[in-house]
């Protein structure tokens, strides 16, 4: 049936078309663009929570994520990690992070929709953090339409508040890691493809490698991870080196920190830890971490107690040790 006049699709000359900014604007630099949506994927036990919190203390206090990753406008975000903040030298009680304190979300539901959306248009942040997404829904994740029911609202969140969406989310067992750690995401394969900025955490040997990928501007650099537990107080991610070309190989001023020098630093002054703790905090085959200890007790910079290792007094080796 023919259309009236008044009914035909409404056109403009291509030259009249506004174009919008071609360069990618940053939420943190080279890890998560600004105004993006997207998931932090990895196996359980490889930080991703770790990595989140790192990203929304950065995005509340304009630090460097990581102590790596500019952070170019700062704004309030959700979450909390108090160590994180003692370890840059914040003032905790001034951050502006907050948590969302409801025992139940189910985000596949209007009604908690509805009061998500009310909570973030009141606070207007930069970032929204959602960990785990798991916990947040009651779909079937292999679903492709209830998964992209889900993500469509997260996608009208992202563009009404104008803010970035980050989901935590696990990998399969059997995922592959590196730059297509994507296609290992659990469930869907649209929880991949709908992701604007995507960050993957895998475990090689000993180390966290960190990649990512986005949708508007090339990968960063691969980097190599360690949760720094030395001190209690000051928990915290740090990046030890850059991995180039694909490569498994560490860049750290052309030395790789060996596992001694590892073992050294998570035995901070004073503290005394577990074999059993040192092999969880390290990642590292119990074969392989008593062979550092050994090493480490032979030459007179660990001694061995009952309560577990500790540290001598003294000089110790490696640009990243420190004296007692």
């Amino acid at each position: 049936m023919p259309a009236s006049a008044d009914q035909a699709l409404p056109v403009v000359r291509v030259g009249e078309i506004k174009c919008e900014e071609s360069t990618q604007r940053w939420l943190v630099e080279g890890l998560w663009g600004a105004r993006s949506v997207g998931v932090i994927g990895g196996a359980p036990k490889c930080a991703k929570t770790w990595l989140g919190l790192d990203m929304a203390l950065s995005v509340a206090t304009g630090t460097a994520c990581l102590g790596k990753y500019a952070v170019p406008e700062s704004g309030p975000v959700r979450q909390r990690i108090e160590g994180m903040a003692r370890h840059r030298g914040l003032e905790f009680s001034q951050v502006e992070i907050h948590v969302i304190t409801a025992p139940v979300l189910r985000l596949d539901r209007d009604p908690d929709r509805a009061r998500l959306w009310e909570t973030t248009r009141g606070l207007r942040p930069k970032l929204l953090l959602l960990d785990p997404l798991v916990r947040l829904h009651g779909i079937d994740e292999n679903n492709a339409g209830e998964v992209a029911q889900l993500l469509a609202y997260f996608r009208w969140l992202q563009r009404q508040l104008d803010l970035s969406v980050l989901l935590v989310h696990h990998t399969r067992k059997s995922a592959a890691g590196g730059v297509a750690a994507g296609q290992g995401l659990r469930g869907s394969s649209d929880i991949h493809a709908f992701g604007d900025s995507n960050l993957y955490l895998r475990r090689s040997r000993e180390h966290l490698i960190l990649s990512s990928e986005h949708r508007a501007a090339p990968a960063a650099a691969s980097v190599s991870l360690e949760l720094v537990v030395a001190n209690p107080q000051t928990i915290h991610l740090e990046v030890i080196g850059e991995l180039r070309d694909g490569s498994a190989k560490l860049a750290m001023d052309g030395k790789q920190r060996s596992l001694e020098e590892r073992v050294l630093d998570l035995l901070g002054q004073g503290a005394t830890v577990t074999r059993a703790k040192l092999r969880d905090s390290l990642g590292v085959k119990n074969e392989r971490l008593g062979e550092a200890l050994e090493v480490l007790e032979r030459t007179g910079r660990l001694r061995r107690t009952p309560a577990g290792w500790q540290r001598r007094n003294g000089s110790i080796e490696g640009g990243r040790s420190r004296s007692l």
